[in-house]
């Protein structure tokens, strides 16, 4: 119904207000946690490094891509909520309940995160949610002797740069070739984008693409490549009834979350 919390919530205008102070959190956090956590490149959002790389081959200053990507979040979400034609009037009372609703829609995927955990047994070696496993990679970093905080600031950055790159705009992409390119119809483009772009976004967690080149960051793992794929169908179902911001702010508390149970009850 117009104007209820549901279609308030959904808008783009909502996920600018909501996403801002998690944009603004993961870049000063990036800046002033002066950790190897965050100083590594290898450890740090790729999605992140890709909207910087795609800046700086389009002309940016190397300085200019690096101070960006934020803003690209930004005018990417106005412009859809220009095109969309809907209300620009924000109610701040939606906040708290926007928070609270992205953390209970997080709890099934830690739930099912622990299931995989336990069924996988003392032979397999898991005994934490990194192991079982966290949707983000940076986010398993305070096993390693990674700070918490550095954990926490690399997992909202996921929740907010992966949303964007293999939600809002990948699942939009394959939309396009299925049904304009190929001639799908839109019920069978939608299920083919979605279970391409949740392959993709597991597949990512263990082969990335930086500087030109395919590199290693962690060992396959069945149980997390499933894990993952299934969290990236999750996000996706969740964008289409939701909108962007329940999605990535699902996704940056199940990060927070997930670093804070691995490091208080698996490894304190």
């Amino acid at each position: 119904m117009d104007g209820s919390y549901l279609e308030r919530t959904s808008r783009p205008i909502y996920a600018v207000v909501f996403l801002l102070p998690f944009i603004i959190f993961y870049e000063v956090g990036t800046i002033i946690i002066n950790t190897d956590v965050l100083n590594q490149t290898q450890v740090r959002v790729v999605a992140f490094t890709w909207l910087r790389s795609v800046l700086e081959y389009i002309g940016f200053t190397s300085t200019m891509a690096r101070m960006a990507p934020p803003l690209v979040v930004v005018v990417i979400l106005t412009a859809l909520q220009v095109s969309s034609r809907k209300r620009w009037e924000v109610n701040f009372a939606d906040m708290l309940p926007m928070a609270a609703e992205c953390f209970v829609l997080a709890l099934p995927l830690i739930v099912l995160g622990l299931f995989l955990n336990t069924s996988a047994g003392p032979q397999d070696g898991g005994s934490d949610l990194c192991r079982a496993p966290p949707v983000a990679a940076a986010a398993c970093q305070t096993v390693d002797g990674g700070s918490i905080m550095a954990d926490i600031v690399t997992g909202i950055g996921a929740g907010i740069y992966e949303e964007l790159v293999f939600r809002l705009l990948l699942i939009c992409v394959l939309m396009m070739l299925f049904q304009d390119g190929f001639g799908l119809t839109l019920n069978s483009s939608i299920a083919l984008s979605i279970l391409v772009a949740a392959g993709l976004f597991s597949a990512h967690h263990h082969v990335v693409f930086l500087d030109g080149a395919f590199r290693s960051s962690a060992p396959f793992d069945a149980r997390q490549f499933a894990f993952r794929t299934i969290a990236g169908i999750y996000f996706a179902v969740l964008f289409a009834v939701r909108g962007f911001a329940s999605t990535a702010g699902t996704h940056a508390f199940y990060d927070i979350i997930a670093v804070c149970v691995n490091s208080f009850f698996f490894h304190g």
